[in-house]
């Protein structure tokens, strides 16, 4: 009599198991659940609706002010160089690191091809190339700690950072080299400043440069080995490594590729303020790291799209813009801009949630 009860019982408990394993499947293939699994499969489409509903309503609010051609390519120029900033900080984000010293690598760059033209009188190509092999170097030293020392990214960098910062400022005695120097000596250094006049829009080279970098990167980060290896090592090191991959040679090349993105940056800035300056670009790295982020780039690594870095930057740009030209105080971009941080972030362990 007993066993037979035990028995109805487990039966009993087997059913309801089974139910409720029904119920959740039905609950997690429901609309919400579809929602959630186009997010966590195209993880750039949040920040490109925010960027579309941000033009959209500064739009209307601004009308022809904001929507003229002058405006909208204003907004490319300005975020150029955070843009290709941030294009280094996602190839670093996407291995689960985080990069501190994009922005310092990025003026020791620009001073290195400064000081190489104007000190030692070298032709402006070879110190461009300096620069950009400067950049590079300052990227394997970081990338070598990383991986084969196996210290924290966020510790590496920040230390790298204070470094390169101080060598900066040391190395160029805080000497600014003026734009009218640069134009009458050396102008190659202020290519990426160039515009191209179409119609009533402006556009520098540099935001040309900006655009094709996003989309080379993307291409190669979706098609290529190196591209799906930087991916894997993001999302799990150490099956990875189980499948063949050799993690540490992916992560140096990650970190070389971001320095060298950072001189490029450098070369760019250049461009954009028309001369050699130490102090120039102190918040790229909290900046890039803002344009990321609102990209919908997860900072756990493995996940995102580089595209989605652009939408970051271009949001950061229609905000700061848009409220300019509402008269708004200053500060206001910055509330919204947290804002949209925490946002982002809440959106990405949401998708992560659904996606486990």
């Amino acid at each position: 009599m007993s066993e037979t009860a035990s028995k109805g019982q487990d039966f009993e408990k087997s059913l309801s198991k089974a139910s409720d394993q029904v119920a959740e499947f039905e609950t997690r293939s429901g609309p919400l659940h579809k929602i959630q699994h186009v997010l966590h499969t195209n993880p750039s489409l949040v920040p490109l609706i925010v960027l579309l509903l941000s033009v959209a309503i500064f739009g209307l609010l601004l009308g022809s002010k904001f929507f003229s051609p002058f405006a909208l390519t204003l907004i490319l120029q300005q975020v150029q160089i955070v843009g290709i900033v941030a294009a280094a900080q996602s190839l670093v984000i996407l291995t689960a690191g985080i990069d501190l010293s994009v922005g310092a690598i990025m003026v020791l760059s620009s001073v290195v091809m400064g000081q190489f033209t104007f000190r030692y009188g070298l032709p402006p190509s070879v110190a461009v190339a300096c620069g950009l092999a400067c950049g590079t170097f300052m990227g394997f030293i970081n990338g070598w700690l990383v991986a084969k020392v196996k210290l924290p990214p966020f510790i590496v960098t920040l230390g790298m950072w204070q470094i390169v910062l101080a060598t900066n400022f040391l190395y160029s005695a805080n000497e600014t080299i003026r734009s009218q120097e640069i134009a009458e000596a050396a102008p190659l250094l202020q290519f990426f400043g160039t515009t191209i006049q179409l119609g009533s829009a402006r556009l520098t080279y540099g935001a040309v440069f900006m655009l094709l970098l996003f989309l080379v990167m993307a291409y190669i980060l979706r098609q290529t080995a190196w591209g799906r290896h930087v991916y894997a090592v993001g999302d799990d090191k150490e099956a990875a490594e189980l499948s063949g991959i050799r993690a540490d040679k992916v992560l140096i090349s990650v970190y070389m590729t971001s320095g060298l993105i950072c001189a490029f940056a450098g070369w760019a800035l250049i461009g954009r303020i028309g001369s050699v300056s130490p102090t120039s670009g102190q918040l790229a790295n909290i900046e890039s790291i803002t344009a990321v982020v609102i990209g919908g780039i997860s900072l756990f690594g493995g996940r995102g799209a580089i595209l989605g870095s652009l939408f970051g930057a271009l949001i950061v740009g229609v905000f700061t813009l848009g409220l300019r030209l509402l008269g708004a105080d200053a500060q206001w971009t910055y509330l919204l801009i947290g804002v949209l941080i925490i946002a982002a972030v809440a959106v990405d362990q949401w998708i992560r949630k659904v996606s486990a």
